[in-house]
């Protein structure tokens, strides 16, 4: 069985501040991230490997920008999301 099957996914923002390396100008941008939460029962169909890979799964998040583009007018360069952790358990 898929592991996606026992979670409900949906997808959330969050601010983070971040520094564009070019202009080194610090700003706040909105992230978004994949919200991944654990179904309450086990879908139909489960052998007992699923069910010990249910019993293990938790609530988590997973970052899917990788790049932000610098709100400065003057630099607008495109730069990679970096220091931010990509999963993040909830």
């Amino acid at each position: 069985m898929d592991e996606r099957a026992f979670y409900s996914e949906s997808q959330t923002t969050k601010p983070a501040k971040l520094n564009c390396p070019y202009c080194r100008s610090e700003d706040t941008y909105d992230l978004r991230w994949l919200v991944r939460k654990k179904k309450d029962r086990l879908p139909s169909g489960a052998d007992e490997r699923d069910r010990a890979k249910f019993a293990k799964a938790q609530d988590y998040m997973v970052l899917l920008d990788d790049k932000q583009t610098c709100k400065q007018v003057r630099c607008r360069r495109p730069f990679d999301v970096s220091g931010i952790k990509t999963t993040a358990f909830l």
